[in-house]
């Protein structure tokens, strides 16, 4: 099978980001993405709006990536698409048109779990970058997920520890907002931050048992502070600002940190690798480096194209569907929330 020629399309709209891409036998040919400013206005993103917005980028985007990997629509061995989880607006019209495109090319539709894909994109063929070996564990970080997943294969991933509330890029992104940063907030904390003070303003870290996360209490706390040096005094964020990001992404990396080790010890798997869109955070890349030496662990940082939403994930995890013949029927639908 490997020695097949295998073109996938894969079509990623799960967000607010209509991407397509073409993987060749495990190697990326395109991977084209649309992002959708209009939400910067709003503070985050409005799902009607989104879901408008794809529709008007589908055609062009995937005209565009067949264009640059330099193939025909008749090239395509099949269409990958993200069944969920994700808004579900934004999620349908991208099933509709994977399924529509597969029935009229009359080739395989491969439905993908977002989630999935995310840890999978780590099996991209990419120069300079190691695959992990099963089994090996994945933090999936991002604005709607917080996971530590255990993978012994392609598609046998077991969740151990997840958020009990906010995800952790929710928790950056209502920082920032405290803080009167603009939406995504997120990379503007971590630009802050790597020219403050880590240790400049002490955050309590929450107690939550076994491999699991909180992160509302500690938004909650970071508000209170916030609120409290303001009534003192009115330019506190404006002379504080890089120490307080600092501050607020050394406690969240301490507490993704703390967890990390403690499952590596649990499940003897030092094997370590991050995905999703946290995962381009400069604080997290560093530090996970660093715990190579410290800990003995092996790191698996994924480049930055596709930490964040993109197609090519979803490419790469149709590509390890359709070489196993897990192919979806037409029947097939979207769903908002999907396990793992």
């Amino acid at each position: 099978m490997a020695t097949q020629n295998i073109f996938i399309l894969g079509i990623e709209s799960s967000c607010d980001d209509t991407a397509a891409a073409v993987l060749h036998n495990g190697k990326i040919l395109s991977n084209v993405v649309a992002t959708q400013d209009i939400h910067k206005k709003y503070g985050g993103v409005v799902p009607e709006l989104a879901s408008r917005a794809h529709q008007q980028n589908i055609v062009p985007v995937i005209h565009e990536a067949l264009d640059q990997a330099g193939i025909s629509k008749n090239d395509l061995s099949a269409v990958a698409f993200t069944r969920g989880p994700g808004l579900m607006g934004s999620l349908l019209v991208g099933t509709s048109f994977a399924k529509s495109l597969a029935l009229g090319l009359g080739i395989p539709l491969l439905d993908v779990n977002h989630m999935q894909a995310h840890i999978l994109a780590h099996f991209i063929e990419e120069e300079g970058y190691d695959k992990p070996q099963f089994p090996f564990l994945a933090m999936t970080i991002s604005g709607g997920h917080t996971q530590i997943v255990k993978v012994s294969d392609y598609f046998a991933m077991e969740v151990i520890g997840q958020t009990l509330d906010d995800a952790v890029g929710e928790a950056f992104d209502k920082s920032a907002k405290i803080l009167g940063l603009p939406y995504p907030g997120g990379p503007l904390v971590d630009k802050h931050a790597q020219l403050g003070n880590p240790k400049a303003f002490p955050f309590p870290k929450p107690k939550v048992g076994d491999l699991n996360f909180s992160f509302s209490g500690l938004k909650t706390s970071i508000l209170y502070f916030i609120q409290k040096q303001l009534k003192e005094d009115p330019q506190f964020i404006e002379k504080n600002l890089n120490d307080i990001c600092a501050s607020i992404q050394h406690t969240i990396i301490g507490i993704l940190m703390d967890k990390l080790k403690k499952a590596a010890k649990q499940t003897g798997i030092n094997q370590i690798a991050i995905a999703g869109g946290v995962s381009a955070n400069s604080g997290i890349r560093k530090t996970l480096k660093e715990a190579e030496n410290k800990y003995r662990w092996k790191t698996f940082i994924p480049k930055f194209e596709y930490t964040t939403d993109n197609a090519a994930m979803i490419a790469i995890a149709g590509h390890f569907k359709y070489i196993s013949g897990d192919y979806a029927d037409l029947g097939v639908t979207a769903k908002a929330r999907i396990k793992m």
